[in-house]
Parts: structure tokens; sequence; C-alpha cells
């Protein structure tokens, strides 16, 4: 039966949380969508377990099943596509739910679009589109399934906030609206973000729709219990509070993240007056918790002996985020593994690392290294902002003692200096030991391999290396002396090296590099290939042409790269990384 004929039948019953529920249950995987793979029969229990609670619509296991969230290659994740495909199809023979291919956010336009014919080619004509927070995504991705299958029923959710509105202040009124309003988009819906009883109170608020409206909100808010995420078990509050919202025109009831087959089930009987079969229960020692375990896909490729690509970016000074969204994007499509964000480097104030990085990796999906210095934190605000960035998911930091206040300020800014990078990645170290138990953050540190007395450099790294750091991010490398100095080191190191490279981009660029930039060092006969006469084009073609120089004589010594993009010329970066590498 289709999905659009299944609407006409009163609510609909949709099933709930897949990843949080797989680890609950012994899930193997610290990506669920893995266990396509590693843990098919696994997967297509909980598929019939939903099922028997009642759910008459699936979602497949792929709501992360991209390139940027797995760490795979494309062919890798279509696989991992067509084995979820077969684990719904498989648990739902005999019924008569309705299998939707799901397809969540992270993902640039190709690989959406080549997800979508790799759905398409195993039979897919349901779509659902889910926890986005912005529309221009969906929409897109909806016009390219409709251009290939016009018949397919595509619906788009998206995750808002308490407040009505999602995380990229798009209010629940407009997006309704622009799905009126969107021909290839059949039904609209909110999921995650909340739990029942503010997505009630949303749904009180709403004006005028004409489309058929799914909630499927989280049973609760999570909390960290023993160092796991934790939901409250809660399936007769949640189906008895989301079943108030029968009053306010839905189409279509489930949950989303901590739910289960049991709040499921309770749903069903709240909105039907009967119970469906449902056998499925939590064993008692995994009833409370609900852990995901989140690793960096960029540390494991280092570790894999792959060579990385890291990019710095610098926050901005104003709380405008566009510029640098849209960057990250660009530098993410060019192939960069991770996007790094200094912290208010030369002491003076922008952004938040660790808050900008955060925007980065919700709206772009791209790994992120935010840059943690010691000069503005004591020991207590570190590592309180240590357990928030790892809260939201952030895996890697660099840690840095950071730049002086400018001397002008100093008799204003007091720098704090409570611990240097030494004793700050002691205590990330220890912090991974008993505290951070869903994944370890990966350190990283800063070297200077253009110091005359490399050697007591080496002995500085080693020093962090042995507190806890695993990569290192050398200066900006412009002679040889530098790149020597990495071929000559260890090629069995149990350290990685990621070379710095920073193009010029003008002749008044090179020369305040080369005399006020401290820890950088640059050849003269570099230097001269500036002049004051160049045009913006030309010199930044200069620039590349240098960055492109130094790479191709350090990439066989170092781990991997870091690209400073100079005032954020992300496009200059995109253009290095592709003729470079």
């Amino acid at each position: 039966m289709k999905l659009k004929e299944l609407l006409k039948n009163g609510i609909l019953l949709t099933d709930g949380a897949m990843g949080t529920y797989y680890r609950s249950i012994g899930g193997i995987c610290e990506m669920s969508e893995e266990a396509n793979l590693k843990q098919p029969s696994l997967i297509e229990d909980i598929h019939r377990q939903y099922i028997k609670a009642g759910a008459r619509l699936i979602r497949t296991n792929t709501f992360a099943a991209n390139t940027a969230a797995l760490g795979y290659d494309m062919p890798h994740v279509g696989e991992i596509i067509s084995a979820a495909y077969t684990a719904a199809k498989n648990a739902a023979a005999g019924s008569d739910s309705v299998i939707a291919a799901d397809i969540g956010p992270g993902a640039d336009a190709a690989e959406y679009r080549e997800a979508v014919d790799i759905w398409l080619s195993l039979g897919a004509d349901t779509f659902v589109l889910e926890t986005f927070t912005e529309p221009n995504t969906p929409a897109k991705v909806a016009a390219y399934i409709r251009s290939r299958a016009p018949e397919s029923f595509i619906h788009v959710s998206y995750a808002l906030t308490d407040t009505g509105h999602t995380k990229n202040s798009y209010h629940a009124d407009t997006l309704l609206s622009l799905s009126d309003n969107d021909p290839n988009i059949d039904s609209v819906g909110f999921n995650c973000g909340v739990g029942p009883l503010h997505m009630l109170g949303i749904l009180k608020k709403l004006g005028r729709h004409s489309k058929p409206l799914f909630v499927q909100p989280n049973s609760g808010y999570p909390e960290m219990i023993n160092g796991r995420v934790s939901y409250v078990p809660n399936p007769d509050y949640f189906a008895d509070t989301l079943s108030e919202s029968t009053a306010y025109g839905i189409s279509a009831a489930g949950g989303c993240c901590g739910t289960t087959p049991e709040h499921i089930a309770c749903l069903g009987r709240r909105l039907y007056g009967e119970a469906p079969s449902c056998e499925a229960k939590r064993s008692a020692d995994t009833a409370n918790t609900s852990s995901a375990v989140i690793e960096s896909t960029f540390a494991k490729k280092l570790k894999s002996g792959k060579f990385v690509v890291a990019v710095e970016l610098d926050p901005p000074f104003k709380p405008d985020s566009g510029k640098i969204i849209e960057g990250a994007r660009i530098l993410r499509d060019a192939g960069a593994d991770i996007i790094t964000m200094a912290d208010s480097p030369m002491g003076k104030s922008r952004a938040d690392s660790v808050i900008t990085s955060l925007k980065i990796k919700r709206e772009t999906g791209a790994e992120v290294l935010p840059h943690i210095c010691c000069r503005d934190k004591n020991s207590v605000a570190l590592r309180s902002l240590l357990i928030g960035a790892y809260m939201e998911g952030i895996r890697n930091v660099l840690v840095v003692t950071g730049d002086p206040v400018p001397g002008e300020n100093r008799a204003d800014v007091k720098s704090v200096f409570n611990m240097n990078s030494y004793t700050l990645t002691d205590m990330i170290s220890r912090m991974n030991e008993s505290v951070f138990d869903e994944g370890s953050i990966c350190i990283g540190g800063a070297v200077n391999f253009n110091v005359s007395n490399k050697e007591n450099e080496l002995k500085r790294l080693l020093k962090k290396h042995q507190n806890g750091a695993y990569f290192f991010l050398t200066q900006p490398i412009f002679d040889d002396a530098a790149i020597d100095f990495i071929a000559s080191l260890p090629k069995d190191r149990d350290y990685k090296i990621l070379a710095g490279i920073m193009p010029p981009v003008s002749y008044k660029n090179i020369n305040f590099l080369n005399n006020e930039l401290a820890g950088v060092n640059i050849p003269q006969d570099i230097v001269k290939r500036f002049d004051p006469d160049m045009t913006r084009e030309e010199a930044q073609k200069t620039g590349e042409l240098i960055a492109c120089e130094i790479i191709a004589k350090v990439k066989e010594h170092a781990d991997g790269l870091y690209i400073i993009a100079p005032f954020n010329r992300c496009q200059m970066i995109s253009s290095i990384i592709k003729n470079a590498l």
C-alpha cells in the first residue's frame, strides 16, 4: 500500500528511534548505519519490533548514511544504503507497512543526487528527508527526486527548538508555508529537537497548513549519566502527551531520539484504543541508558596512515556566520578532512572557537578542530568548556598556550595562563580516561620547525606527545630547512605531523608575515616573487603557486597538511587542495 493511501485512513502511526534504541540493546557499532553491514539481523529485528508495535511507516537505518558522517567513500556508503533497504524489506515482508528511504542532513548536493539514484535503483518510492534546520537543501533534494521519479512520495521534516524555530532561525509556520507552496513536497513534519510537551506547545500555536503534518518528537531531553547519554524511560507519558496533538490537525505521529517500540505501542493504544502486538522489551541492564559512541573520523584516518588535510579559518569579529559557514562548505567539498578554528588569535576578541566550530559542524557536517588556548580561562573554565564541547560531539581539539594580549590592552585585560599547553594536554588526556566514555578526544599540539634549534623544539613536541597529544600542526613552512628536518624524523613515529602551509596573497601581506609574525621565516627569493604593482588576481595566483610548490616538497614526509586560509579566502584554498593533491 502506498503512503498517500495510508494517510487517508486516519492518523498514521510511524516508527520511533533507530540509533538510540540500537545502542541501548547492545549494538556494537559507533554509528547504527554501520550495523546495516555488520549486524543486519539486529537492524532487521528492530524494524520488525516497530512493525509489531503498530508502525505503518518504517524509516530505513540511513539517517547518517553519507560520507561526511561515516568517513567512508561513496561506494561503501552505497553498500550501507543497499543493506539498509534489504533489512527494512525483509522486516516488512507480509505486512502492509510502508518503507521510506531515510535521508538526513550533512551531504553536499552531488552526494545527495548520487544517494537518490542509489535509492531509486533499489526500488524506493517513498522518501523521508528529516531533521533539517533550513528549507533550501531538502527542497533541492525533493526537486531532484521528483525529476527522476515523478510518482514518488516525498516527506520533509524539520528539527525545532522549544521556541518553535530551527537552529537556523526558521519558524515552524514559515516552514509549513514554504512546504505548502512547494509542488515537490507531499507532506511536512517536525522531528527531534524537542520532547512531546514542547512539540504539543508548538502545534497549538501553528497557523494554517494544507499538507499532511507529521510529528515525531524525542521521548524527552537527554542527560549524562556515568558518562553516557540517557533518556528517561517514559512510554506512557510520551503517549499520553503526544496523543493530545490529534486536536491540532496532525496526520501522522511517531517518535525520534529516546523512543522505543514500547513508546510506539503505547502511542498506538492512545490513538486507536487498542494495543498492537508488541513483543519488544529492553533488557533490565540497558533500559535506562542510550549511549552513543562518537569517535573522530579525522583521527581514524590519521591512524590508518592516510594523508589528511586540515584548513584553518578565523572566527568572525561580529555575530555573522554566513561567510564562514559558506567557506566551510567550500572546503569540505574540496576535500578538507577537518576545519580548524583559531581561538581569538593575536589576543583580539572573535567569536568563540568552540561555539563557532559547533555551528559549522551542525550546519555543514564537516568535522571540526577548535583551538583551545590557556590565555583567557582558568582550569575550571577550561574543564567546563571541554565537557560542554564533548556533549555536543566535539572529538578533536588543538591545545595551545595562546598569543599574549596586545600591549595596548594589558592595563585593562589580564591574561590568565592558569595552565599551559603541556598541563592542559595532560588534563584532557586524563579526562579521556575518567570522564569521556563515548569516544576519546583526539588532542593536537603546535610545533615550530622554523627555529634555529630544531632539536629543542622536537623535545617540546615529544613532551606534549607523552602527555597525550597525537598530532602536531607546524608553523607555516617556507624554507627547505624545516622540510628537511621533518624528512629526518623517524618514519615509524607514533605521532603525526601536519605541515603548515600559509599562501601569501599580496606584496604587503608577505612582508607583514616575514617581518611582524613571530615564528615565520620567508626566504627572500619567495618574497621577491611579489611586487606592489601586482593585481589582486596576479598576487593570489602567485601565492597559490608558492603553496603548491611547498606542498610538493613536503607531502611525502608529512602525514598531512595544515593550510591556513589567508583572510578566510576559501576558494583560494580549494584551488590549492585540488591542484596540489
